[in-house]
Order: structure tokens, then C-alpha cells, then sequence
């Protein structure tokens, strides 16, 4: 008899039935949301008395120094979901990733199957040759800070599954056993988390469905694999694609970028949307571009990858 495709996340699930009550969830969620908005609100004064550095960089992700501030400012939202699972559930950080070393040899064997396939993807044409068009850090100046880009985005990348494939989703699937809500739930909460509306709005609704896209993705790993470590090589992968190789110059999120574009060159097929500061008004012609229908499909490519990597 075969094997059910989501058993392994049972036992991931256990340790939330005690406290599967749906108040809690929802009163566990809304504080996590408030500390973490309040530390993002309290960036500003905080930088003003320890500055670390300029205020805007740290919002923009412009500089290096600012984006690692940015990107590892999250660990305040990891430290709040293992706050509430403890006084809310009384459950641990452990219970929330799974068993460690599973977690631990997962996650390598995703992250290290996805970023071979990336490059074999990036460094072939056309996109070895739109690299043409950019601009290039020092190259020993980029792998100099390397290891600390990785880490502030591990933390970044962490947190997010730690909440939404991890609290929540566990949660979620402790109180109900329909399938649908622990998978299409959380990464609603997640793609809804991504929207930017002082973007432009074509490109703000294609984020929060690229994210949607993403987070169930995600949320798959992690009900098939039975650990957290799947869900974070995944997130980590992608996240390493969009913010340590291409940027654009003095744009948003750019601070580590090896590889710098003039503002408003063509994206990449698994970065977010990009647009010019005028965008054309909202037209469903526009909405569903090839841009935008590829960076989907590379969303599928790294889902499929990270899945043949679990079965090797």
C-alpha cells in the first residue's frame, strides 16, 4: 500500500493538538504581527540612538550595512512566534522544525540541489548575456561579506517558515483535518504579508500572487518532509537569488547584490515584478504578462527541484 504523500506531517503536527483551539491561533498570531510591527516601527528610534547605520538604508536595503540590518532585524519576529508557541501552547522551538537532524539534513540537501540547479539556470544564455548590461561589484569585496549576507538571510527566511509553515500551519492542521485549510490558509496570511501598495498596482496583486504561489509551495515541502528544513532551503534559495545577485543601482533591496542593473532593466525570471515609475493602467493584458507567467513558472522549477532533492 503507498504511502500517503502528506504522513510525515502528522507527526510534525502532534505536538500542537493539545492546544489546537483556533482562539489561541488567532490571539497567538495577532500578537506575533503586533511585536513585529512595533519593532519595524521602532527601527528609526532605535538607529537614532545606535546608529548603526543611515536610517534609509536600513529601509531601502541600498547599502550592504543596511540590508543586513534590514534582513536580520526578523529575528525579532522568529523570537516572538517561539515566545507565544511556549506561553500560549506550551510548546518549544523544536517542536515547531521538527526533529533536528532530519531538519538539519533536509534542508542541506535542498539548499545545495536548488542553488546547483539556480546557477545552472542563470549562467546560461539569454541571462549570461543581459549580464552584459550590468555593472559588477569587486568580486572579492561581494564573497568577503558573503557569509554574513547568508546568515542575515537564513535568519530573514527562517523566521517567515518558522511562522507561517510552522505556527500556523501546524496549528491550523491540528484543528482541522482538511487538507485545503493548513495549506491554502497560511499562504494567503503570506501572500497577503507581501502586498506593497504604495507600488504600482499591477505589480503589487502579481507580488501577492507570485507569494501565494510560493507559500504553498512551501507548505508542501514541509507537509511531505515532516521538518521546517525543506520549506527554509527552499526560501533561502530564492531569497539568495533575488537579493545576492541582481539589483539594480541605488534600488531597493540592492545593498548585496553582486550584479547591478541600470534602474529598470529587464528582471529576471524569478524576481519579483518590476515596472517604470509611470506604469500602464490596470488591464488584465498587462496583469498576465510573460514576465510575470515565467517568474510562476520558476517558482514550479525550484518546488519540483527541492522535491526531486528530498527523494535522492
Amino acid at each position: 500500500m503507498a504511502r500517503p504523500a502528506y504522513a510525515a506531517h502528522a507527526q510534525l503536527v502532534d505536538p500542537a493538538r493539545a492546544s489546537a483551539d483556533i482562539r489561541l491561533l488567532l490571539i497567538g498570531i495577532m500578537v506575533v504581527e503586533v511585536v513585529f510591527l512595533a519593532s519595524v516601527s521602532l527601527m528609526d528610534p532605535f538607529l537614532t540612538l545606535v546608529p548603526l547605520a543611515p536610517p534609509d538604508d536600513v529601509l531601502s536595503g541600498s547599502t550592504p550595512r543596511g540590508l543586513l540590518i534590514q534582513l536580520s532585524s526578523f529575528a525579532i519576529l522568529g523570537l516572538a512566534v517561539v515566545a507565544v508557541c511556549r506561553r500560549l501552547h506550551g510548546r518549544d522551538f523544536l517542536s515547531l522544525i521538527g526533529p533536528p537532524a532530519a531538519a538539519v539534513r533536509q534542508f542541506l540537501r535542498v539548499s545545495l540541489f536548488l542553488v546547483t540547479l539556480v546557477l545552472l539556470l542563470e549562467f546560461l544564455p539569454p541571462d549570461l548575456e543581459m549580464l552584459e548590461q550590468a555593472e559588477m561589484r569587486p568580486l572579492p569585496q561581494w564573497l568577503a561579506i558573503l557569509p554574513l549576507a547568508l546568515a542575515a538571510l537564513l535568519i530573514q527566511t527562517g523566521a517567515e517558515e518558522l511562522f507561517y509553515r510552522g505556527y500556523i500551519q501546524q496549528q491550523l492542521a491540528a484543528r482541522y483535518a482538511q487538507t485545503w485549510v493548513w495549506l491554502v490558509l497560511p499562504s494567503l496570511l503570506f501572500a497577503f504579508a507581501h502586498y506593497t501598495p504604495e507600488g504600482p498596482q499591477i505589480a503589487a496583486v502579481q507580488y501577492v500572487i507570485w507569494s501565494f504561489f510560493f507559500g504553498l509551495a512551501a507548505a508542501d515541502l514541509t507537509a511531505r518532509s515532516g521538518t521546517l528544513g525543506p520549506a527554509i532551503g527552499f526560501h533561502l534559495v530564492n531569497n539568495a537569488l533575488a537579493f545576492l545577485l541582481y539589483g539594480d543601482v541605488g534600488g531597493v533591496d540592492s545593498g548585496l547584490s553582486l550584479f547591478l542593473f541600470p534602474p529598470y532593466a529587464p528582471t529576471d525570471m524569478l524576481l519579483p515584478p518590476s515596472y517604470p515609475v509611470e506604469p500602464p493602467p490596470f488591464d488584465l493584458r498587462h496583469f498576465l504578462d510573460v514576465p510575470f507567467l515565467l517568474e510562476l513558472v520558476g517558482v514550479g522549477i525550484l518546488w519540483v527541484g527541492a522535491r526531486i532533492a528530498l527523494r535522492r
